[in-house]
């Protein structure tokens, strides 16, 4: 009944697009383009759909997981536009962590009760492959079942050129000597005329999508992320959208989707007269969410949500716009601190689940590949 009372009020085209979103039909690139721009009675429509999809594949569940993050240096040469925290080398705060000191890490993340460190880092032309081992190595020491999620595709195209081998060999030897997983950051925009111009000096979208399957070819799993809201068109958004879920329509491989606001207080894209911020607010945040949801249907199971970008408050109220996993702990989070986030960097166990609860939804601990490990 609520479905009819919803669905005759809205324009016919949209109704079919979202008929075919709950009937797990796949929304070609032009109906989710469409569903973008909705706006009024036929975006509280897009939500009541979005929500339902995740309703009938989670059942009000929405999962979260105690990680910690570890960046291991800020020293980076790529310059990109919309960092704020890497620093070159010679600058007063440059940092590289001694391997001590992550090993110190590893066990105060043990200690509160952590499944998985996510370590990632700038691009330092000081590494050496041998470091990058190391760190695998150490974490592993500490403790041989702390799921390690480490390295972003540029980091893995950086460690093969250090290592003068594919790849493919690269990763090989990461995952034997203990990578678990990749985080699929890196993509922002996977759209090569924006990429020129945020981050020119980064892998381009061939290459990205050349080391994600590798990985995935190698059994190696890995999220898939956008960072939104600069000077992309919504085309961009549905292009990049349209890459992922080719690539896992292929492999299988990506474990969720994490839209990510970009923090446009402190970087330099913010300050580029010939290219003007599209900057995403609220309602477009959850545009995004309700039309991943809908766009994935059938092929990546869970959309996460970014509280250090969003905020606890609106990333609450993505829980009921087609989003169903909270992100973590992360115990320490300095990238978009750098950038100028300014919603902290920990929540703890319990104030997930608070915020959860008080959502509607039923808290439950994962694990990085999404096992429960524990409801609440």
């Amino acid at each position: 009944m609520i479905t009819t009372q919803i669905f005759n009020q809205i324009k016919p085209e949209i109704k079919q697009i979202l008929k075919k979103g709950l009937n797990e039909e796949e929304l070609s690139t032009a109906e989710a383009l469409q569903l973008l721009k909705v706006v009024g009675k036929e975006f509280f429509a897009l939500q009541y759909a979005a929500d339902q999809i995740c309703t009938n594949k989670k059942k009000k569940i929405v999962t979260f997981i105690i990680n910690r993050n570890i960046n291991f240096t800020n020293i980076c040469f790529q310059g990109c536009k919309f960092c704020s925290f890497s620093l070159p080398d010679n600058h007063p705060n440059a940092f590289v962590l001694k391997i001590e000191d992550l090993r110190k890490k590893v066990i105060e993340a043990k200690n509160a009760g952590c499944t998985e460190v996510c370590i990632q880092g700038g691009i330092n032309p000081n590494l050496k492959f041998e470091y990058y081992i190391e760190i695998l190595q150490t974490v592993k020491n500490v403790d041989a079942n702390m799921h390690i999620h480490a390295f972003s595709p540029q980091e893995i195209f950086y460690i093969a050129n250090v290592h003068g081998k594919s790849i493919e060999d690269t990763l090989k030897e990461l995952k034997s000597k203990g990578l678990d997983s990749i985080p699929g950051t890196a993509a922002e925009i996977l759209v090569d005329g924006i990429r020129r111009v945020i981050c020119p000096n980064k892998v381009t979208t061939s290459q990205w999508i050349d080391i994600i399957t590798t990985a995935h070819q190698l059994l190696i799993p890995t999220t898939s992320t956008m960072m939104y809201g600069h000077i992309e068109k919504l085309e961009d958004r549905i292009k990049h959208l349209e890459i992922i879920r080719q690539i896992q329509k292929e492999t299988g491989g990506f474990t969720e989707f994490v839209p990510l606001p970009f923090v446009k207080e402190k970087p330099i894209l913010s300050k580029l007269e010939d290219f003007p911020l599209k900057t995403s607010y609220g309602i477009s945040d959850l545009k995004l969410f309700c039309v991943a949801r809908l766009f994935f249907n059938n092929f990546i199971d869970n959309i996460q949500c970014s509280w250090v970008k969003l905020g606890p408050k609106l990333a609450q109220v993505s829980l009921n716009y087609g989003v169903n996993d909270f992100s973590g702990t992360l115990m320490e989070e300095n990238i978009s601190k750098s950038a100028g986030a300014e919603f902290g960097e920990y929540l703890s166990p319990e104030e997930i689940t608070e915020i959860i609860k008080a959502a509607g939804k039923i808290p439950a601990q994962r694990d990085t590949l999404y096992n429960i490990i524990d409801y609440y």
